[in-house]
Order: C-alpha cells, then sequence, then structure tokens
C-alpha cells in the first residue's frame, strides 16, 4: 500500500505579472520610481507550502492531504476551484474573520524574486487547526513556512512545537520547510535559534533555504554573507567548506534528523551527520520563474523517501524537478512524473 502524507501550514495565492523583455537586467534598472514599465499577463496561481509541495506531491502521485485557512473572501474562492481541480479542497478550512493570504511576484528576468506578502488567515493558523484523525492515518507529515504564520512564531514556537510533537506521538516521519523573514516583521523579532531547538528534535527532515536557515540560526554569519554578497544572490558566492558545512553542523547540534539545504540556483546540499551531498542543478531548457523550484523539489525528494529510495536517487529526482519547475510560471504546470525525469537524467541531462 502506497504510503500517504499529510501537508499543512500555509496556503496562499500568487499574482505573478509577466515582464515584456526577457533581457536580465539589474532591479534598479527596472524597478525606479515613475518609470512606466509595460508588462505582459498577468499569472495567478496557488502558492505557499500546501498548495506548492502538496499539490506537486498530488502530481507525483502521493496520496496526500493539504491542511490549511484561506478567507471567505474572492482570492479564497479562487484557491478552492484550484484545489478543486485536484480533489485535494476537502481539508481547507474557511474562516470567516480573516481574508485570504496572497503574495504578489515581482520577478524580472535575470533577477531573483520580491514577494509583496499578506498572511492574511494563515496567521490565525493554530495547533486545532490540525485534523489529528486524519493524521494518524497517513505515514507522513510536512509542514511548511512557520516564519509567515503569526502563531507559529510567537511564544517562542509554542504551537509549532505542539504541532510536532503531537504528531511524532502517533510515529508519522515529519519534515519542516521555512520562509524568508522580514526582519522588520514580528518574525524579524522572534528568537529563532530557540524555536529551532525546541522544535528541531521532532524533525526528521529539516528542508530550509540557505539563506533562511542563516538568519534563524546564526544571524552574525547571514550579515557578513550579505555584506560580501553586495545586493547580489547571496547564494552565488557560498562555499561548501566555509559556509554551508559548519552552518549544517550548527543545525544538526540542534536536534535535527537528517538535513536538506536548498542553495539556489547552484544546487542542495543533504547530511545527514555522516553522509554529505551537494546535488548540483539541472539545466533547465528556459527560466521562465522560480516560484515554487524549492517546494517542488521538497515534493519530490519527500516522494522519493517515502517509495524508499536512497538519499542520492531522491536528490537527483528533486533537482531534476526543480529545473522542470522554472520552465513554466507557475509551480506545477512544468513538472514530470519520476519516469521522464529518469529517462531525461539518463539520455544525458546536463547541470550546471
Amino acid at each position: 500500500m502506497a504510503e500517504k502524507i499529510v501537508v499543512a501550514g500555509h496556503i496562499c495565492l500568487d499574482i505573478t505579472p509577466v515582464f515584456l523583455s526577457e533581457k536580465a537586467q539589474p532591479l534598479q534598472e527596472v524597478l525606479i520610481p515613475g518609470k512606466l514599465v509595460q508588462m505582459r499577463d498577468v499569472n495567478i496561481s496557488t502558492g505557499g507550502a500546501v498548495a506548492n509541495t502538496g499539490l506537486a506531491l498530488r502530481v507525483l502521485g502521493a496520496d496526500v492531504r493539504l491542511m490549511g485557512k484561506i478567507g471567505n473572501d474572492e482570492f479564497g474562492r479562487i484557491i478552492l476551484g484550484r484545489l478543486q481541480k485536484y480533489g485535494a479542497e476537502k481539508d481547507m478550512i474557511l474562516s470567516e474573520n480573516s481574508s485570504t493570504s496572497y503574495s504578489v511576484v515581482i520577478a524580472p528576468p535575470g533577477t531573483d524574486r520580491i514577494f509583496l506578502h499578506n498572511p492574511g488567515a494563515n496567521d490565525s493558523f493554530r495547533a486545532e487547526d490540525i485534523d489529528f484523525e486524519a493524521v494518524r492515518q497517513a505515514d507522513f507529515f510536512h509542514f511548511g513556512y512557520p516564519p509567515i504564520m503569526k502563531h507559529m512564531y510567537e511564544r517562542d514556537g509554542e504551537e509549532l512545537l505542539e504541532i510536532f510533537r503531537r504528531v511524532k506521538e502517533e510515529g508519522l516521519v515529519t519534515s519542516l520547510d521555512m520562509a524568508a523573514v522580514d526582519p522588520d516583521s514580528g518574525a524579524g523579532a522572534a528568537d529563532w535559534g530557540k524555536i529551532l531547538r525546541r522544535v528541531l528534535p521532532y524533525v526528521d527532515y529539516f528542508v530550509p533555504s540557505v539563506e533562511e536557515l542563516c538568519f534563524m540560526a546564526d544571524r552574525e554569519r547571514y550579515r557578513s554573507w550579505t555584506e560580501r554578497a553586495r545586493g547580489r544572490d547571496i547564494t552565488e558566492g557560498l562555499s561548501l567548506r566555509e559556509d554551508i558545512r559548519p552552518l549544517a553542523e550548527k543545525v544538526l547540534s540542534m536536534g535535527a534528523g537528517k538535513l536538506l539545504i536548498k542553495c539556489g540556483t547552484p544546487g542542495m546540499y543533504y547530511t545527514d551527520g555522516q553522509k554529505e551531498i551537494f546535488e548540483r542543478s539541472y539545466r533547465p531548457e528556459r527560466v521562465l520563474s522560480a516560484t515554487g523550484a524549492g517546494d517542488t523539489s521538497i515534493a519530490a525528494f519527500l516522494k522519493a523517501q517515502m517509495e524508499g529510495r536512497s538519499p542520492e536517487e531522491s536528490l537527483h529526482l528533486a533537482a531534476a524537478t526543480g529545473a522542470s519547475c522554472v520552465e513554466a510560471y507557475d509551480a506545477l504546470s512544468g513538472l514530470r512524473s519520476f519516469e521522464k525525469l529518469e529517462e531525461k537524467i539518463r539520455a544525458g541531462w546536463k547541470k550546471l
């Protein structure tokens, strides 16, 4: 029997204006006060870990249930309609007191994305919103984006800890993904080192991005990375030995079982404290948007682990899925089955 997974946490509507020009330009030359930037269409899709990772798991053939909270408004109805196409809407909580979360994704060609984000109903999500009866029927549990869910980081992560403690008591394999932290928000003031030390002993797979992780676990190192990058993508200049490995060792000491760090375009780093792998990214046929690439690569990694595949094979499929994702504006349209990915890999799919 195929193993079942519950994906819970943050869900939103992503609104992505499509730039007319495909020429890569520095952001400061694109977004200038008073300048008219002519655009093409706008891509509207579900976003957040619940939609991106959860629906990607569904596309890849997993038996998955999605648990999130949306508002009873126009954006909420759009999300429900999208989820209904996948038969994944039944566990959504419809809030009468909160609006639906949305992100405006600014993604100029050749530049990392900027998110204008409203957390909406995600800020009211609590442990009591998890259907633990459904959780008991599953084998895996994945939670995403606590840094943009107010109750998940308040009181030193008490609600997040309660969720993972209860899920772990049911014997499930657990995984946790993060999101970027706005330094000027309540999440920016939270003691993420303390939150991680409390929660990670209940997490089997911790799967953050390298920027998110460094901000939370080693703020001084993060400042040095930012200064070194001088406005460029932080991941471009990272060293495995000097930057990523020391950060990973620090996080493993906090209690995480296995650590998978998304390192942007260069690839992803995996360690369980014994084995260490850096999986370089595959070269996509085209790059339209990186929206959801990290989430869908995590979906592929988890699906491969659910199938009992090795870490090496799981990382190949994760990297291949991330490369497929960026070939479309939304998180799901570019995804390929494992069979098609393996065919492409065997045919000599080149890496960056």
